[in-house]
This record gives C-alpha cells, sequence and structure tokens, in this order.
C-alpha cells in the first residue's frame, strides 16, 4: 500500500478528526526528513480534489458524494457551468455561486439541484483546485483614484482592479497583460498589477498579438534553449554517414504550401517490377538533435505544437531546427526516419520497413505547381520537372487506390471548405475565399495516412509504450440528434447494432452536391468525439483504421517526435525491460499533455480566423450576399457565406412574424404566416453591423424592393 493509499484509509476512520502535516506525520510515525514528502502527497491530493483543507490548514477527505470536478466556463453575464470530468452533462451555476471561480478554473462544484424535464442540473462551486489564468489580457481603463482592466475573454466577467502604483506606465486603452495579485472575493473585484503593455488598440498587429498572450502562447524560447540551439552542429558527423542507410541517390521531393518554411515530410515512388508501387515516406529525423529530457526536448513538450496564426507562427522548437537542420530543404543531406512500403494495385500494404537514413530532396514542390503539372495545364512547369513528371503520375494514381480502399472499408470524408485569409503588410484582411485542395494536398494526405497506420499497427505488434492518435465512437445522444435530423430531411439511415463509419460514409454521400451538404457535414461532426492522443490503441473511428498514430510532423507535433525516439530505440535493440517501464510514464503524461496543447492552439487559430473574418466584414456593411442556413437557434439563425465567413440573423431582425423554434426540426416557424427557415436553405441577407471584439458578424435577410417608379 503507498502512502496516498494509507492517508485516505487513515482519514476514512470515523473518528477521525482533521489534522495538519505535523499532527499526520506524527500519526504516521515520520521523520522529519520525510515530512516534506508527505507535504508533498497532501497539497497533490489537494490539486486533485481528493482532500479539502480548512483554514486552519488541516487536511480531510472530500464528501465525495453530490461533489463533481471539472472546468469551469464563465458567461460575461456572471453565470458559468461546470464541464465536468465524468461523461455527465455540464452543471449550471447561477452568478451568486461562482465563489471565486474565474473563466477556465478547475473546481469542484457541488449539485444544489438535479436536473431533468429539460432542466439543467444546478450547483455552486465550494473550491477552486486550480487556477487556469495567472494573467489576463485587457484593456486599461484609467480613472482619478484606480484603474480597472476589462478583459478581452468575454467569459472573465469580473474587471480586475488595479491600484495607481501598480498600472506601469499603462494609459487609458492601452491593451495591456495583468497579473492576478488577489482573487475575486464576494462583492469584490479581482486586484492586479501591470506587467505588459502591448500597445494601443486598434494598432497594428496589437490584436494578434493580445490573442497570442490571452492563450498564454510562449513567443520567446528562453535563452537556455536558444543556447542549445545554437550550439548544435549543422554538419551530418561522418559516423551517422557510416551507420545509417544513403539514400541520398533516391528521387524524392517535399509537397507544401507556398508559405510553409519547415518542410518535415518528404516522398519518393517506384513502380516495381511486379507491378507494385514502392512508396518512401522520408520524415526528418529531429529527434537526433531534441534528446530526451535536454533543454529543446523539455520546452518542446511544454508547447506540444506549433501555432500557425496566419501572417506568424509560435513554433514548437526554434528557427534553427525547424527552418534549418531539420528541415528538408531541396538538394542538402538530412537525417530522416524512413518508412519504404510496399503497395499492390488494391492499396493493400505488403511489405514495409522502417529505418534511419540519410535522404537529399530534389526539389521544394508547392501543392498548386504540382496540382497544375498532373492537370497539364502550365506546359513551361512540364518541362521544368520534366524528370519528375512520371513520379507526379505514380503519386496521381496510387493516391487514388489509397483513397479508394479506404472509403471502401468505410473511412467518413469530411469537404468543408477550409478559409484561404490573405493579409495585407498591416496585418488588414483583404481577400478571403474558400482554400482550393488540389489533386497534390490529396496525395500527401494519402500518403501520410498509410504512413501513420503501418507505423502505428507495427509498434502495436511491437508491444512497447507508444503514442496513438485515437478517435472514439459517437456520443449516443447526440448520433440520436443527428438521426432525427436526417430523417427530417428525407434521408434513410441504415441501423445497426455497432456503429460503423460506412453508415455515416453512406449519407455524406447521399448529400453530396445538395444544398444541405455542409450542414449534414457540420451536424455529423458535432455528434463525433474529439480525437486526441493515448498510449492505448483504441482505433481511429473517423478514418476507420484499427491502428493509428502520427508520426509524419516531428518538428511541429511532440507526439512525432517522442514516438520517432521509441521507434529508433526498438529497431536499434535498445528497449529493456526498464526503459518500457519509464517510457509508459513518458507517453501518459505525452498524450495528454499534446491532447491539451492541441486544443489550445486550434482554439487561438481559430480565434484569429473569426477576428479576421470579422474585419473584414466591417468593411462590406449594406453589402448583399447569397448564403446558406448553418445553424438554427432559439435566438435566431446562422448564415453561411460562399467566402466561409458566418453571420448571425437574430431573431428580432426577422420583423414580418413572431418565430417559434422547433429544435426537433432544427427551424424557426412563424406562427402567423408559417414560413420557415431550416438548416441548409439557401437565402439571401445583407451585412447588417459587427462586433470586432466580439468576433461576431450580423446579417439581416435582404428581399429585392421593386422599382415603383419604372412600373
Amino acid at each position: 500500500m503507498n502512502i496516498r493509499e494509507n492517508i485516505m484509509e487513515f482519514m476514512r476512520d470515523t473518528n477521525y478528526k482533521p489534522m495538519d502535516v505535523f499532527e499526520l506525520g506524527e500519526a504516521f510515525g515520520i521523520n522529519r526528513e520525510d515530512v516534506k514528502l508527505l507535504k508533498k502527497t497532501l497539497k497533490s491530493m489537494e490539486k486533485e480534489g481528493v482532500l479539502v483543507r480548512n483554514k486552519q490548514d488541516k487536511y480531510g477527505l472530500i464528501d465525495i458524494v453530490g461533489v463533481m470536478k471539472g472546468k469551469f466556463q464563465g458567461n460575461q453575464r456572471g453565470f458559468g457551468f461546470v464541464i465536468c470530468d465524468e461523461e455527465v452533462p455540464d452543471i449550471f451555476i447561477p452568478a451568486n455561486a461562482t465563489k471565486d471561480a474565474m473563466n477556465g478554473d478547475r473546481v469542484m462544484a457541488k449539485i444544489t439541484r438535479e436536473g431533468g424535464n429539460g432542466r439543467k442540473c444546478e450547483g455552486e462551486i465550494i473550491k477552486v483546485l486550480e487556477r487556469a489564468n495567472k494573467t489576463i489580457v485587457g484593456v486599461y481603463q484609467d480613472s482619478k483614484n484606480f484603474g480597472f482592466v476589462v478583459a478581452d475573454d468575454k467569459k472573465v466577467f469580473n474587471d480586475i482592479f488595479i491600484p495607481k502604483d501598480l498600472k506601469n506606465g499603462a494609459e487609458n486603452d492601452d491593451v495591456v497583460m495583468v497579473e492576478i495579485t488577489q482573487w475575486p472575493g464576494k462583492n469584490k473585484n479581482p486586484e492586479g498589477k501591470i506587467v505588459e503593455v502591448l500597445g494601443k488598440k486598434g494598432d497594428a498587429g496589437v490584436d494578434i498579438l493580445t490573442i497570442i498572450r490571452k492563450h498564454h502562447l510562449p513567443e520567446e524560447f528562453p535563452e537556455k534553449v536558444e543556447r542549445f540551439a545554437a550550439n548544435i552542429d549543422e554538419e551530418i558527423p561522418e559516423s551517422e554517414y557510416a551507420r545509417r542507410r544513403n539514400l541520398t541517390e533516391v528521387k524524392m521531393v517535399t509537397i507544401d504550401g507556398e508559405d510553409a518554411k519547415d518542410l518535415d515530410d518528404a516522398v519518393s515512388i517506384e513502380l516495381m517490377e511486379n507491378g507494385n508501387y514502392k512508396l518512401g515516406v522520408h520524415i526528418a529525423d529531429v529527434s537526433n538533435y531534441v534528446r530526451e529530457k535536454n533543454p529543446l526536448d523539455k520546452e518542446a513538450l511544454k508547447r506540444g505544437t506549433s501555432v500557425y496564426l496566419l501572417d506568424r507562427v509560435v513554433p514548437m522548437l526554434p528557427k534553427k531546427l525547424s527552418n534549418g537542420i531539420c528541415s528538408l530543404n531541396p538538394k542538402v543531406d538530412r537525417l530522416a526516419l524512413s518508412c519504404m512500403m510496399e503497395i499492390d494495385g488494391k492499396g493493400k500494404v505488403l511489405n514495409y520497413e522502417v529505418f534511419e537514413s540519410i535522404i537529399r530532396t530534389n526539389e521544394r514542390m508547392t501543392y498548386r505547381d504540382v496540382s497544375d503539372i498532373l492537370k497539364g495545364e502550365d506546359k513551361e512547369l512540364i518541362k521544368r520537372y520534366d524528370y519528375l513528371y512520371e513520379d507526379f503520375k505514380l503519386m496521381e494514381k496510387l493516391c487514388r487506390i489509397l483513397n479508394k480502399k479506404r472509403m471502401d472499408r468505410g473511412a467518413i470524408d469530411f469537404d468543408f471548405a477550409e478559409a484561404k485569409i490573405e493579409l495585407d503588410e498591416n496585418g488588414k484582411p483583404v481577400d478571403i475565399r474558400p482554400y482550393d485542395r488540389g489533386i497534390s494536398n490529396r496525395i500527401i494526405e494519402e500518403f501520410m495516412l498509410v504512413c501513420n497506420e503501418t507505423i502505428a499497427e507495427y509498434m502495436f505488434w511491437a508491444n512497447v509504450p507508444f503514442v496513438y492518435r485515437v478517435h472514439e465512437n459517437p456520443d449516443e445522444e447526440k448520433l440520436q440528434h443527428f438521426y432525427e435530423f436526417i430523417f427530417n430531411l428525407g434521408y434513410t439511415f441504415r441501423h445497426t447494432k455497432e456503429v460503423h463509419p460506412a453508415n455515416f460514409q453512406h449519407i455524406l454521400e447521399q448529400v453530396k452536391g445538395k444544398k444541405e451538404e455542409t450542414v449534414v457535414n457540420t451536424l455529423l461532426l458535432r455528434s463525433m468525439m474529439q480525437a486526441r492522443y493515448s498510449p492505448e490503441s483504441l482505433g481511429h473511428f473517423g478514418l476507420a483504421a484499427q491502428y493509428y498514430c502520427h508520426f509524419t510532423s516531428p518538428i511541429r507535433r511532440y507526439p512525432d517526435l517522442i514516438i520517432h525516439r521509441i521507434i529508433k530505440e526498438y529497431i536499434n535493440g535498445k528497449m529493456t525491460e526498464e526503459r518500457m517501464a519509464k517510457l509508459a510514464t513518458l507517453v501518459a503524461y505525452a498524450s495528454v499533455q499534446s491532447s491539451e496543447t492541441e486544443r489550445a492552439a486550434q482554439e487561438a487559430e481559430r480565434e484569429v480566423d473569426d477576428l479576421k473574418k470579422a474585419e473584414y466584414m466591417a468593411d462590406r456593411i449594406g453589402e448583399v450576399y447569397e448564403g446558406i442556413i448553418s445553424s438554427v437557434t432559439s435566438f435566431g439563425f446562422f448564415v453561411e457565406l460562399p467566402n466561409t465567413v458566418e453571420g448571425l440573423v437574430h431573431m428580432n431582425d426577422l420583423e414580418d412574424d413572431y418565430y417559434n423554434y422547433d429544435e426537433k426540426h432544427l427551424s424557426l416557424i412563424g406562427e402567423r404566416l408559417k414560413k420557415v427557415y431550416k438548416l441548409g436553405e439557401a437565402v439571401t441577407i445583407q451585412v447588417d453591423r459587427v462586433d470586432i471584439d466580439n468576433r461576431e458578424v450580423y446579417f439581416k435577410l435582404y428581399e429585392a424592393e421593386d422599382d415603383l417608379e419604372n412600373e
């Protein structure tokens, strides 16, 4: 029995009365040297919400009945919700029961009223377990005797009080970073001190910088990390040439977006004598430089992923590595981890080999150029890359084979239009359009997918600790809503005892090219679980894959980096029992950390996109567009335009009738005229107003008026 279990058993005794650290130490007969360990354990158990500490610093077990742990999500009107750790509905927290919790904090909430009959479960915060935001970004407002900061995050509903002597030179309307010095109390705002002035609200670049700070994305690398990177030798030592397989004579290319600088995957292809394809996926060997627990590794684990924010990148690794010695730049030797696969005409991987290599890419190709070459539209390009032309044709052929195999087994292929947002030199959006996903994008996509699956299966049967990419079966309750919705649209769903992705693929094929396609895709996606990293191989539902991992982007994703290390240790025969025990702990932590940093990165990227879309539409007030109703709520409906911008038509702006919300059919129905606004319907809108601070765009319905003068 370990110390934690001993403490819990001791406290479960009916005669136990709360004790402090020293009293507990005495009760357990712990000497002074070991009190430190006891103190650390108690703090850890308190943070997890297993123990509670009173005002006299005495500990006791928390009363588990009716108490839930989770993340507090605030609302600008003062109330909030606790998103529970367990798979239970969210708990509504009224404004007078939030205690001192702020948005994002990990909390314990006591249920005060059970839910049911369409009513949410209600509760009160009894303890903040962990603070999410020790610093907050907002706009400083000055007054005669004090100042205050209005948080940029509207879910932080308290203004932060700033004493005059702690404003650090901030002036009215400055965007600032404030450090919380005192948490909110009953009828008392939080207090803080200003630690950084980012610039004036509205200045070029301050908007994206605000989002970077708000999401706590680390812009600069610590000096220790930069120093370590600077000392890395750029020359590949002779010893590596001696022990690795030399593929510098193998024809291969990178294919990326035009702006990409961190090139971490290259591909090679060959038609074998037996008619099969020999596909090579060669990935930058970042793990050669980012060794376990060195300064680069510790920082990379903390960051988890690179974050792409339109005109800038917050990288996982310093530029010397991400854009330099690890990037597979053309015509230079680079260290790689290669996966060579023999694939037959039906897309089946017959044989494969994973090994350390030295490669030299022939060209740095872009998606646009390769697509233009394959479409035969650009004779000049075809001539320039004539020695690669047949390779590109082979790649296209294999891509279609792999895609067909994936679709035949039931993989779900969501075809959402991604936005391409162009900014000018001042960060102002000048164009927004759907991103063109050409054949070259699909080639790389299919090659990376088959490689990731191959690697995951290989390491699963090796039976060593590993980080898998998993996507569990959809949520049943959400699926039920989806079934009802598509049934109401007139589509039938093949019910099977076990949910299979092929069933959903069938629906997506039926709606392809129809006005409700985007809506059905969106609703299906919402009913899916979120993909995550896990030390267990639980399969990938969306890809209909039994084994899956992320192997192909170690410059920008930590899971890829840690599994490169594991693969290299395994293929070099260094996987001892002792090492596997240590790795089990490392992969468990890396899985959770990488899933969390991935979500934070997605939120920041989405917020920047929403901000720039709002800015773009702010210059187009009064303009008229055709759009599709993409979402219907009790307060109105959202309309998506062809350029991917979404805006709200508020219920208050539907002046021709009183509309009722039909949740089952996801539609608004006019009481008097019986007019219906439903998902997937085409409407004409006029841009009405834009709230840039909240990243919100508002439309109103547009009906062309008859020109009476011409009648």
